[in-house]
């Protein structure tokens, strides 16, 4: 907290900006795109204040930074998803999701935790299967499968019951589920029913989300020095 926290305070302001000004909620416009997307380019900083970039050879944290550049263009595109731009801003975040799974890999498998959030994922798209209609049907799904295996490899990098833990790794597991809950609020509120304080939810989640997983891409980036050094 003490090293990484001030480093974050830009990403703190930022947030703190969007959720006083409150933009989105008029009509959309680049300034609102821009003040809804600036908590997101904070964090680009934040990483590229610890080395991280495209010139440097840390795939895993690479990826994360790759994830979060899609993840903004994803946001501009949502400000006008009511003028046709909602499926364009899910292909974004549909990336992002596969950027991240990359980055989290495949070790360890933890079959336990794919079986879970498989079931959980299952029952989500089960729940909103019958208010889809025309291409949502199989996009919806698709979607929820990327997230789902998404958050699949952060907590299987999560294994609380040995020493193989660390804080960062934690921070990717509850980014993943908060970015899941962040999504799952969007479809309801979009597909089935209204949700009080939907906007709230969603951004919260969304911004807290991607924050923590900002964060674990610090580690991935240290713990791949390491092995080269080694």
């Amino acid at each position: 907290v003490k090293s990484e926290g001030p480093k974050l305070v830009p990403f703190f302001k930022a947030t703190c900006v969007y959720f006083v000004l409150w933009l989105p909620t008029s009509s959309p416009s680049w300034f609102s795109a821009l003040i809804k997307c600036l908590p997101i380019f904070c964090l680009w900083v934040f990483l590229l204040a610890h080395g991280i970039n495209f010139l440097v050879s840390h795939r895993s944290a690479n990826r994360i930074l790759a994830g979060l550049i899609f993840s903004a263009v994803g946001d501009a595109f949502l400000i006008w998803q009511e003028q046709g731009y909602f499926i364009h801003g899910l292909l974004m975040f549909a990336i992002t999701h596969i950027l991240y799974s990359s980055a989290f890999g495949m070790k360890p498998l933890d079959l336990k935790a794919g079986l879970l959030m498989g079931l959980v994922c299952s029952s989500c798209y089960a729940f909103l299967y019958s208010y889809l209609s025309g291409p949502f049907t199989y996009l919806v799904a698709v979607y929820i499968a990327l997230i789902g295996f998404m958050g699949w490899r952060a907590v299987a990098g999560m294994q609380l019951c040995n020493d193989l833990w660390t804080w960062t790794k934690l921070s990717a597991c509850i980014g993943a589920m908060l970015f899941m809950v962040s999504d799952l609020t969007i479809a309801l509120n979009k597909f089935c029913f209204p949700v009080p304080y939907s906007r709230f939810i969603i951004m919260a989640t969304y911004y807290a989300a991607q924050m923590l997983i900002a964060l674990s891409a610090v580690e991935s980036r240290d713990e791949e020095d390491f092995r080269k050094r080694s």
